[in-house]
């Protein structure tokens, strides 16, 4: 089973995403669930959202305590307790954030990282020029199929078609594609500067 755990803040479609991301896995012909999991309900709050995939059905509700990828969409819950804490030494890190990686490990958050697959993503600006807003899920989406290889990235174009319709869908699957992109191209420089 393959454990994901979002972060973000309210409005910025997290529970969006974890939503989205099991759509993307039901097409490709496996296994989901996806939940969330937030306190007070108002934009800017911090917001956590859970997906689970797997070939076989999955039993398990709880939240996720040992994800296997960590998704977060706004750099600044990173400082928050339990957003990278309990983050394996496997797992995937991805990060929406236009700053440099060496820039990002150098704060105080990243000494609880152990996993050195890292990756920077910037969501928000690939979002700000597709879509017109700076809303990472979709995008994060985009680079999370081609980091892992958990989904495909024609599930997660399947995924936000469902979600969204029109130029929204459009818009959006484009940043999803950017993202992808992104990190084919990306993959191996910050692998290298985490280590």
């Amino acid at each position: 089973m393959f454990q994901v755990r979002i972060h973000g803040r309210g409005g910025q479609g997290v529970v969006t995403a974890a939503e989205m991301l099991s759509v993307a896995a039901f097409y490709d012909g496996r296994h989901a669930q996806a939940f969330p999991s937030f306190g007070s309900e108002r934009t800017g709050a911090p917001v956590v959202s859970y997906c689970r995939i797997d070939l076989r059905p999955i039993r398990v509700r709880e939240p996720i305590a040992d994800p296997d990828a960590i998704i977060v969409q706004d750099p600044t819950v990173l400082s928050l307790p339990g957003v990278v804490s309990d983050l394996a030494p496997h797992a995937h890190l991805i990060l929406n954030s236009s700053r440099p990686l060496a820039e990002l490990v150098a704060e105080p958050w990243a000494a609880a990282v152990t996993t050195q697959a890292i990756d920077v993503v910037p969501a928000g600006e690939i979002a700000r020029q597709h879509i017109g807003r700076p809303l990472p899920n979709a995008a994060l989406l985009g680079a999370f199929a081609g980091l892992t290889r958990q989904v495909s990235l024609d599930g997660v174009e399947h995924a936000i078609r469902a979600a969204f319709s029109g130029a929204v869908a459009d818009a959006n699957v484009v940043a999803a594609r950017a993202a992808y992109a992104h990190v084919a191209t990306s993959k191996d420089q910050s692998r290298v500067a985490a280590g």
